[in-house]
């Protein structure tokens, strides 16, 4: 069974930082490139951060970039968001995406505020 189990959401103050985590299971995620997206209360859904199969290549929504830092292990089979430097606008259900086959986690509740 593919699941893809996202944790490290939470409540922040402006300017913390929060590690996501996302561990799948039933494959394999080193032949294939993983995502982060978010969704906020009454948004569209928007992609975040990108990573290919290698690791060698990584996108970021202009929103965050700078301040957010995606990698992987494939040995661990997990994908990490590290997010620094968080604002009010960054709240929201974080999920993890495996995009060849549209697998998604079940997401991660991040709050940011005072």
């Amino acid at each position: 069974q593919v699941q893809l189990v996202e944790s490290g959401g939470g409540l922040v103050q402006p300017g913390g930082s929060l590690r996501l985590s996302c561990t799948a299971s039933g494959f394999a995620i080193r032949a294939y490139d993983m995502r982060w997206y978010r969704q906020a209360t009454g948004k569209e859904r928007e992609l975040v951060a990108h990573i290919i199969s290698t690791g060698v290549r990584k996108n970021y929504a202009d929103s965050v970039k700078g301040r957010f830092i995606i990698s992987r292990d494939n040995a661990k089979n997990t994908v990490t968001l590290q997010m620094n430097s968080l604002e009010p606008e960054d709240t929201a259900v974080y999920y993890c995406n495996m995009p060849l086959w549209d697998y998604w986690g079940q997401g991660t509740q991040v709050t940011i505020s005072s």
